[in-house]
């Protein structure tokens, strides 16, 4: 089925505020879950509702936190969550960020003690927005396979970029550092579908398409993810003095307990390093340079990064977002959660 962006807002934002968030929190959260389905990133996107409805109910995030933002530097901080939902926490340390690159050129904010706060790109776009560059990268459980291992180290630890044009586009990169993001396998398992033998390992180590026999995830580029993902954690849990690595709390063990979560943005403002409209400029110019290259066979156009997730937002906007009827379903009933969350093994069905 298909429905629009101001309903399905309205919908999730009902929802989570009756799991039990404040009404401003539940509106944060549904700006971000909205942001990923429009743009064809579901995975990150109303699906995950049931899941945080059930967390928030259950206690295992912070309803009413105490929101704390230290400076400890003319261009870092600390924005402390106080395990308050993931989404709201980041975009109001990504809201001081730019502030603090605005006046200095550039800012390094560690978000910590946070919940999942849902698809990066919504929070690089913030500073895109305001002119600037925008980097951001967080923790998550530990499904991947160390380069070389059999057994699960690091999350599948996102990176996100992004950069503003001259004609109001922006360059946008959101990827796992894993071949495919978990929530991808979990969209696929939604609907159904097979997942490509690239992307994960069964319990015996083999390539699997299958997404409900999924046991571990795989680093993308081999070595080079790993090092990527390595890179992640340090960030934006070493350095802000949080678990790390396999200590990183499970997405569903014990849905009573915070997960204390790290995140780090990094906003650079172009006027600090080169003429800012025509940084703006060129990065029109890259992005057109791109469409024209000649394709290679079996591909109409080359894309910039994120352009094809600028595509579906248009047509979503315009016909209405794809959406999963069992999720309208749960998003249209009375139930806050069908207790399928808690203690669940993140592999099993």
């Amino acid at each position: 089925m298909k429905i629009f962006r101001q309903p399905l807002h309205e919908l999730i934002t009902k929802k989570l505020h009756k799991a039990g968030l404040t009404e401003e929190h539940a509106a944060g959260v549904a700006d971000v879950l909205v942001h990923a389905d429009i743009r064809g990133i579901h995975s990150h996107g109303a699906m995950r509702v049931e899941y945080y409805a059930e967390r928030i109910a259950k206690g295992g995030l912070n309803t009413k936190p105490d929101f704390e933002f230290n400076k400890t530097g003319p261009s870092t901080a600390i924005f402390d969550g106080d395990n308050g939902v993931g989404h709201v926490a980041a975009k109001l340390a990504m809201d001081e960020a730019i502030e603090m690159a605005r006046e200095h050129g550039i800012a390094a904010v560690g978000v910590r003690r946070i919940g999942h706060s849902g698809a990066l790109s919504y929070f690089v776009r913030q500073a895109a927005k305001s002119g600037m560059i925008g980097i951001s990268m967080c923790q998550s459980d530990p499904m991947v396979v160390p380069f070389g291992g059999s057994e699960p180290y690091y999350g599948t630890n996102p990176i996100a970029f992004a950069a503003p044009s001259h004609d109001g586009r922006i360059m946008t990169l959101d990827m796992a550092t894993t071949i495919q993001a978990w929530g991808k396998i979990l969209h696929a398992r939604s609907r159904h579908e097979s997942i490509p033998d690239s992307w994960a390992v069964d319990k015996e180590g083999h390539s699997t398409t299958d997404p409900f026999k999924v046991n571990a995830l795989l680093p993308i580029a081999g070595p080079k993810g790993y090092g990527l993902m390595m890179m992640v954690d340090v960030l934006s849990g070493i350095l802000l003095g949080l678990p790390f690595g396999n200590k990183v709390s499970s997405m569903y063990h014990d849905l009573t307990e915070y997960r204390n979560l790290g995140q780090f943005h990094l906003v650079i403002n172009p006027a600090f390093f080169t003429d800012p409209d025509m940084f703006k400029q060129h990065i029109s110019d890259t992005m057109n340079d791109l469409n024209h290259i000649k394709p290679a066979p079996g591909f109409e156009q080359v894309l910039f990064p994120g352009q094809n997730n600028d595509l579906i937002q248009e047509q979503y906007e315009k016909n209405g977002i794809e959406m999963v009827d069992d999720i309208y379903e749960y998003l249209i009933s009375d139930v806050v959660h069908r207790n399928q969350y808690d203690n669940k093994d993140p592999f099993a069905k």
